[in-house]
């Protein structure tokens, strides 16, 4: 399980009042006029999620029923790269993910944030100087992050999406294409949140698949052929989890948390720029997304670019997330897909703030 949550080394804890020194009230016609109540701030949380390939922050504060997100953050720094061949976190990739989270801990500060949870995954769990780079950050950003294991990530991914879920009494698969895992859960209705009923982490995220195939083959004449590989590879990896789905699936139901679900959301959409509010909570038929698929591994890397909320930061991998979320449908064939532009964060947030008695 994780750590417990720590409050951060900037958080300022709230004065209170010291009855002894406050001075006396003042007094009119003899009778004493009591002061107008302190107004108390109110908290603000904080959740960062230094993944394989982004360090992504989000910070909130509570409303009625839910939250509101007044910062956000997000960067692609890579911090998988070469981890498949090497097995250790390159320099240049520590590099690029402190300085991300230098300014994610900059934020925290200005924003005054009480309680945060910071959390790293995959490349910190496999790396072998994974904990040593967590020792830099913490010297370097003061931020404590916490390497939680793949079952507390698929929880929290649930956790973060399970409301955009479609109707339904039937089971259920949300998944996370990560850049060096990918978290499969399987879940059934329940009052609230619904019930996990299995999970499967498999060891193939859009980074970690790109660099088993290698990006000469993926641009090469027959990237088709790697493509059908890279999707072969992947279903492998869903096997175990396969055989735990029911048999008897007439109302399932599909929702995908992840930068490459959201950037086939925005291709079917046709956005001539990504906006969030017109792909969180989008329904897409699978079929759709099985042809803007096969579209995008036809493509070179020039073809790719050009297409709008793709562009040259994603082009070289967004095949290998057209391959596992294939996969993903070849074993849940579902009718369509939703689409979460949410996860991992909103779920810690939410966990924070539940904690603290919020009613979300």
């Amino acid at each position: 399980m994780a750590r417990a949550v720590q409050k951060n080394e900037w958080t300022r804890p709230m004065a209170q009042p010291d009855a002894a020194k406050a001075p006396p009230p003042r007094r009119r016609g003899g009778r004493g006029k009591k002061p107008p109540p302190r107004r108390v701030p109110e908290r603000n949380y904080g959740a960062l999620d230094l993944g394989t390939n982004n360090c992504r922050l989000l910070i909130a504060r509570p409303t009625q029923g839910g939250f509101t997100v007044i910062d956000a953050f997000s960067r692609i720094v890579r911090l998988g790269e070469g981890l498949s061949q090497s097995g250790r976190l390159s320099d240049d990739a520590m590099d690029r993910a402190v300085g991300a989270l230098g300014i994610c801990a900059q934020k925290l500060k200005r924003r005054n944030v009480a309680l945060a949870r910071s959390v790293a995954t995959e490349a910190c769990r496999r790396a072998v100087n994974g904990r040593q780079f967590i020792d830099r950050v913490r010297r370097e950003t003061g931020i404590a992050l916490d390497i939680i294991p793949p079952q507390e990530e698929a929880r929290l991914a649930v956790l973060g999406c399970h409301t955009l879920l479609g109707p339904g009494d039937g089971p259920a698969v949300i998944f996370d294409i990560g850049g060096g895992s990918t978290e499969l859960v399987l879940v059934e209705p329940d009052e609230e949140t619904p019930k996990i009923r299995a999970w499967w982490s498999a060891p193939w995220g859009v980074v970690s698949l790109t660099e088993s195939e290698g990006r000469e083959a993926i641009e090469g004449p027959d990237r088709l052929k790697a493509y059908e590989r890279m999707r072969e590879r992947a279903r492998r990896g869903f096997a175990r989890f396969a055989e735990w789905l029911p048999k008897d699936r007439d109302d399932i139901r599909l929702l995908g948390t992840s930068g490459t679900v959201t950037t086939l959301a925005s291709v079917y959409l046709q956005l001539p720029s990504y906006d969030r509010r017109a792909v969180d909570g989008l329904k897409v038929p699978t079929g759709s997304m099985r042809e803007i698929s096969t579209l995008i591994s036809e493509l070179d890397f020039p073809g790719r670019s050009a297409l709008p909320c793709i562009g040259s930061e994603r082009a070289d991998m967004v095949v290998a997330g057209c391959a596992i979320l294939e996969a993903i449908l070849d074993i849940w064939p579902a009718s369509e897909l939703g689409v979460a532009d949410r996860g991992i964060r909103e779920g810690i947030l939410r966990s924070l703030m539940m904690r603290d008695g919020y009613q979300l």
